[in-house]
């Protein structure tokens, strides 16, 4: 196979949950570049609706779905509508997720908690196990962070999730193989609203979070950033590739 051809999605069917906007809408509108006809889904309808016309206006080819995954019956209507729109689902990215809430563990909310943990950990869960349910041969992607990886003080409960996101993404790499690859990426800094929500900043302190952030590529991260790992996870050039937590950072250290 041509070089070009392994980096492909020309034939796939993708899902890209919290497809609305930031990474999410990014991932979405560069697999529908690369060639794949893209299921998006997110609660807020009007947002994907956009997104999705935005898609079709240059040439691609997409639906969307209004859910909300942390409902097991909006996952399956995902699932089966993208096998029933385009006859198949090859691809499956479990973006939805975020926690605006940042403080120390001792004070946070109970609720806040089971939010969290229903929509990053839960969701990601159901999401993979429906994926499998529709998929014969393909590839799913979790978007973790950082946070899963280490202390980061103030996130206890979102960094229980995307720790919980690492090890499902580890375990159902084994379990689905040899016919579905699974594999997670994880953002560094990238300014979404729920990022900079999340960290009390603005987009009048974007200078202040690089360098509050100290990354060593000297910029901070944009959706394509994740959506060209993305493409690389999804395609033929990954082929041997499942089970591994791709960090796309900058350089920076992981929080």
């Amino acid at each position: 196979m041509e070089v070009l051809q392994r980096y492909s999605l020309e034939g796939r069917v993708a899902v890209v949950t919290g497809a609305g906007r930031g990474i999410g809408q990014g991932i979405a509108e560069d697999f529908a570049k690369a060639g794949s006809k893209v299921v998006l889904a997110a609660r807020r309808t009007e947002e994907i609706e956009k997104v999705a016309q935005n898609i079709i206006d240059a040439g691609g080819s997409a639906i969307p779905v209004t859910t909300d995954v942390t409902q097991n019956d909006d996952l399956d209507k995902l699932g089966r509508t993208a096998v029933e729109e385009y006859g198949k689902l090859t691809d499956w990215i479990n973006n939805a997720g975020g926690s605006p809430m940042r403080m120390p563990a001792k004070e946070l909310p109970r609720e806040e908690w089971h939010r969290t943990i229903a929509l990053n950990l839960t969701s990601i869960y159901e999401g993979c196990l429906t994926a499998e349910r529709y998929m014969d041969q393909g590839s799913i992607i979790n978007i973790t962070s950082g946070a899963g990886t280490g202390p980061v003080p103030g996130s206890a409960h979102y960094g229980a999730a995307k720790a919980g996101t690492n090890s499902l993404t580890w375990t159902f790499a084994a379990e689905f193989a040899p016919n579905i690859r699974v594999n997670a990426v994880a953002p560094g800094a990238i300014p979404t609203e729920v990022m900079l929500k999340a960290i009390g900043k603005d987009e009048t302190q974007l200078d202040s979070i690089l360098k509050e952030w100290n990354i060593p590529l000297g910029r901070l991260g944009t959706p394509q950033d994740i959506s060209s790992a993305c493409i690389y996870l999804s395609s033929d050039a990954a082929s041997w590739v499942s089970g591994e937590i791709l960090r796309v950072g900058g350089g920076a250290k992981p929080r």
